[in-house]
């Protein structure tokens, strides 16, 4: 019977994300999708602490507490010009906590109902090492975006020879390990799939100017919401997975259009090409020179 009303009320709090995704496409209704999503939110969090199989509420609510006191102090004194890089700083906390739940059920699995250790499910390994591989990817891809947009580094494309090839490189060996990965469940490929996932996130949002940060936080929305998605089917729940779809697509299709409306091909943006060559072209244009690592261009000029 439990079971049955929290899929009822898990039910109720996905068709609350669509309306408030529906009505945050119009600032006319704005700030109703934004009461219907607190709504769902609210519904999904009570539903979950209320879940039997709950053991204790001591760091449930502390959690509770201490992110209800940030995020509250957060909203009160963030100006609306610095809303782009909250977003980002937003979403490299949700690939940290994809990557720690996905680790959490590797280290115990039986509290998630996937499998023994050693034996965990093929299907729920195939889940845990994309979860985890994305998440890393929308943390460290998320904290350059953050540092850009605040301007803690320059702005400016920071590209290096053969720096496509290397992303490449690193992609197939992530593919590769994770394969190896779910046939074997070796601990240490987790952690090193993990490793690598934070370097190619780095990696593939470095060569991006400033002025293109905003596709890329949609594109990183997007990477947060597939991430959700990958940890609601290796966890059986079923709002996980539609809200992390419906955050997935919308964020997919939100970076396609800008991509559109800029001229910027799409397929440059999720590997990581965006913004070093058009970047270039621009600076050749107007008779500068795109940054490189390791240039020596200042030091030129200077003498």
């Amino acid at each position: 019977m439990a079971a049955n009303l929290s899929a009822v009320a898990y039910l109720i709090s996905g068709v609350l994300f669509i309306m408030a995704l529906r009505g945050l496409s119009s600032p006319v209704t704005a700030r109703r999708g934004n009461y219907f999503g607190i709504a769902g939110m609210l519904i999904a969090i009570v539903t979950t602490i209320l879940n039997p199989n709950v053991l204790g509420f001591d760091l449930i609510i502390l959690g509770l507490g201490i992110g209800a006191v940030i995020g509250t102090i957060i909203a009160l004194r963030i100006q609306m010009t610095a809303m782009p890089q909250l977003i980002a700083a937003f979403h490299s906390l949700v690939g940290l906590a994809a990557v720690l739940v996905a680790s959490a059920a590797l280290y115990a699995p039986e509290s998630y109902g996937i499998g023994i250790t050693g034996q965990i499910k093929t299907a729920s390994l195939i889940e845990m090492s994309l979860g985890a591989a994305i998440g890393a990817i929308t943390f460290s891809g998320s904290l350059v975006a953050f540092a850009k947009l605040q301007g803690l580094v320059t702005g400016d494309p920071l590209v290096f020879p053969g720096q496509h090839w290397l992303n490449l490189l690193i992609g197939i060996v992530i593919v590769a390990i994770g394969a190896v990965f779910v046939a074997q469940e070796a601990i240490p490929l987790f952690w090193l799939l993990v490793g690598l996932s934070f370097v190619i996130g780095f990696l593939i949002i470095l060569p991006i100017g400033g002025a293109d940060m905003p596709v890329v936080v949609s594109m990183l929305n997007s990477y947060s919401g597939w991430t959700a998605a990958a940890a609601g089917f290796m966890l059986s729940n079923d709002l996980l997975i539609i809200v992390g779809a419906l955050v997935g697509s919308s964020g997919a299709i939100l970076s396609y259009i800008m991509c559109r409306a800029m001229n910027r091909s799409f397929i440059s943006v999720i590997l990581g090409g965006f913004g070093g060559e058009s970047a270039g072209a621009s600076a050749v244009s107007q008779g500068e020179k795109p940054h490189r690592a390791g240039s020596a261009d200042d030091g030129q000029a200077g003498n």
